[in-house]
């Protein structure tokens, strides 16, 4: 099976490698405290505390792993240009149906955020805007309908 490439800024590589970091150190160092709590409690086998704490370690581990994968296959890309949407730019723009003014940020999968306006150049408004220039109307197919968006700036 051939890896998946994870196309990233080098900031948010250097924030992942950091979140990454933390969980191997502290994250790890408490569930061990846990887990050294939850034993003291005497039998392994009807104890809840100690289940949870195992089930705790199992997702860190499965975040760290998943963190070391997309950090060993990222494709570091340099920010664009302000003429063209791209990874790392910040897009403000009008829809169309309402006249409202939003700002986007195209990020890596790694810092989505929609509630702040961090969306992925894989989502459909990031497939829509990248490669637009200011000035341009772009279309986003949507559940809801298609969505027209005036490019005003690009930062």
């Amino acid at each position: 099976m051939a890896n998946k490439t994870f196309k990233m800024t080098q900031q948010s590589y250097d924030e992942l490698k950091k979140k990454r970091d933390y969980l191997k150190t502290e994250g790890r160092d408490d569930i061990a405290e846990k887990l050294k709590i939850a034993r003291s409690y005497g039998d392994l086998s009807e104890n809840s505390e100690y289940d949870e704490a195992k089930s705790e370690q199992a997702k860190l581990e499965a975040q760290i792993a998943e963190y070391e994968y997309m950090l060993d296959n990222a494709e570091i890309i340099e920010s664009g240009s302000s003429d063209t949407v791209s990874m790392g730019t910040k897009v403000t723009a009008i829809r169309k149906l309402d006249g409202e003014k939003i700002e986007i940020e195209i990020v890596s999968l790694t810092q989505v955020d929609p509630a702040n306006g961090k969306i992925s150049e894989d989502s459909p408004i990031g497939k829509a805007l990248v490669g637009a220039k200011i000035g341009d109307t772009v279309v986003v197919e949507a559940p809801i309908g298609n969505l027209e968006l005036d490019i005003l700036s690009i930062q």
